[in-house]
């Protein structure tokens, strides 16, 4: 098992924390990692890489990694540009870009903000994608599309043409501004942005999270609606409902989901999408979230997480087995005799 991890290097440190890249240099630490990073299972780092090359657009803001199963790195962004994705090998080669950049940048208002609403009709570009999850089975790239588009989009994982899309509830996208998320309302006809992961399971049944409208809805790989389960469903803000990762079991039985806006993690049965327990609170000590972000499990159940804003860590949680736990367990570390 190795980790892999994709941060947006100096553009997020401070002064402080990046003295000896400054000009010049405040002092001897610390410097930005490259944006893609590769650790194996003890922490230790194994290959960097990343940023503008030539043959590809890097992302403005790079967001979401993921590995699929020929070991190729898929990466999206969800910077005001980033209308495209790119795909490298493991050690970074670039192999493709999918859509270019800038394409859905659009006019800027008063303060420099793009007024562009997104085309979640546009079949060669996207809208700042968020993940990116690879099928296997049918060579399938599910793409969570996006910070600003509102579909799920579906595409060759060789390459890279649309085969289908769709918007909540399985129905046709649309780009019209929802206003801001009312937990009093009725649930609303389309996501609302972002549009942060879309996971597929072992029985063939895709996730996805509509972050900001605290849902999880489930889909059939042909985009037919299933289900959905709400999580946190008076949160504001950004949202509950962030990643997540299935359990390791032949059956995956439950998902645990990352939400950034409570600062834990939600236990689910995947079936029922009812929530378990959960784990986590806001703080910097270990066990405890700064804006989770992101969530993944690797071949012995252990969790990681990563956090983003002021959190700029990883954390990873060993699997002890199943048994009686309370509903929200809080701050799981550390415990008397431990």
């Amino acid at each position: 098992d190795h980790v892999w991890i994709i941060h947006r290097s100096s553009a997020t440190l401070n002064n402080g924390e990046r003295g000896a890249e400054l000009t010049p240099p405040t002092g001897e630490c610390c410097a930005g990692a490259p944006p893609v990073l590769e650790f194996d299972a003890t922490g230790n780092l194994v290959s960097s890489w990343g940023g503008p090359g030539e043959g590809y657009e890097w992302p403005s803001s790079n967001h979401g990694i993921t590995v699929d199963y020929k070991g190729n790195v898929w990466i999206g962004g969800n910077g005001p540009g980033d209308s495209h994705i790119l795909k490298f090998t493991r050690s970074g080669k670039f192999l493709a870009q999918y859509g270019r950049a800038n394409v859905h940048r659009g006019p800027t208002d008063a303060e420099g903000i793009s007024t562009y609403g997104g085309d979640s009709h546009d079949p060669r570009n996207f809208g700042r994608v968020a993940k990116i999850f690879v099928d296997p089975k049918e060579n399938e790239a599910y793409v969570a599309d996006g910070y600003l588009n509102k579909r799920v989009a579906v595409l060759d994982a060789d390459t890279g043409q649309l085969k289908r899309y769709w918007g909540a509830y399985g129905n046709k996208p649309d780009d019209t501004n929802l206003g801001p998320y009312n937990p009093d309302a009725p649930p609303v006809p389309q996501f609302r942005n972002p549009v942060h992961c879309a996971d597929l399971s072992n029985d063939n049944l895709l996730y996805v999270c509509d972050r900001v409208n605290n849902r999880i809805q489930v889909f059939q790989k042909d985009g037919k609606f299933v289900k959905e389960g709400f999580i946190a469903r008076r949160s504001l803000g950004e949202g509950a409902v962030w990643d997540i990762a299935f359990s390791r079991d032949p059956q995956q039985t439950y998902i645990y989901l990352a939400d950034g806006r409570n600062m834990k993690v939600h236990i689910l049965r995947r079936d029922t999408l009812e929530e378990l327990t959960s784990f986590g609170d806001g703080g910097r000590q270990p066990g405890q979230f700064f804006g989770v972000h992101s969530i993944a499990i690797d071949s012995k159940g252990n969790l990681y997480t990563t956090e983003t804003y002021e959190g700029k860590r990883v954390q990873r949680f060993v699997y002890k087995g199943i048994g009686q736990v309370r509903r929200n367990q809080g701050v799981i570390w550390p415990k008397s005799g431990q």
